[in-house]
């Protein structure tokens, strides 16, 4: 950055400081969407340590998933869960990636997420993508994919239906919501895989099932998930 470029930086910054987004602290220089403090004091579950996590119990008897974790968890209207918020409804697709990043340096101390053999996003309708501009879940993907130096595969599984928003669904209503809306474009590609599925949260695990069961159709294939966020309430 030259002098000219640094003068005007900084001269925006006195005038319109860059803020944490979850303590609204301002940012200082090195530091990215979130301060020190408030990464360091990120609610990191370490569930990938533990197989029989709240997130792997969402999906008992319901997927035959060979392991599930989440990043961290947040309660309803935490500041954390402003995190979320920010990737997925401000544009913030570098957060996503950078937050990716650092999970998926997590979970290299997990023999079982390292050994994976494609990272596969959850993926939007064209219509809702188009709309909102991007794929939050790939851009996790990315970050995770780079860290933990796997490839992305955001194009096979592909999301064939259109569907109304989960947000005010229960778990029944939500899992009618995503039932067999996913398809595979090339499945050739996927049998014999150890797949790792991507989503920003899970809340009842509906949708990330609904994915798991049409890539678990193909013979010798294994699906782990992970996801950046837990809702725990």
């Amino acid at each position: 950055m030259n002098k000219l470029t640094r003068g005007i930086h900084d001269l925006a910054e006195l005038f319109f400081p860059t803020l944490c987004i979850t303590c609204s602290e301002r940012l200082i220089s090195q530091e990215k969407f979130l301060c020190m403090n408030c990464w360091a004091d990120l609610p990191v579950t370490n569930f990938h340590l533990n197989k029989e996590n709240k997130v792997a119990q969402l999906f008992w008897g319901r997927a035959e998933v060979e392991s599930a974790t989440s990043f961290f968890s947040y309660k309803k209207g935490s500041r954390y869960q402003h995190l979320i918020h920010f990737i997925k409804y401000k544009g913030l697709k570098e957060l996503g990636f950078e937050t990716g990043l650092k999970f998926g340096f997590a979970l290299l101390n997990s023999e079982e997420f390292k050994n994976v053999d494609f990272i596969v996003p959850v993926p939007l309708h064209p219509k809702k993508q188009k709309t909102r501009g991007f794929n939050q879940s790939e851009w996790i993907a990315r970050g995770m994919g780079e860290s933990l130096q796997k490839p992305v595969s955001n194009n096979n599984l592909y999301r064939q239906i259109h569907t109304s928003t989960q947000t005010q669904k229960n778990r029944f209503e939500r899992w009618q919501n995503v039932e067999g809306i996913f398809g595979l474009k090339q499945p050739e590609k996927f049998i014999g895989k150890h797949i790792l599925l991507i989503d920003d949260v899970v809340t009842t695990g509906s949708t990330l099932e609904a994915c798991a069961f049409q890539l678990l159709k193909l013979n010798n294939t294994k699906v782990s998930i992970a996801t950046l966020a837990y809702a725990d309430y």
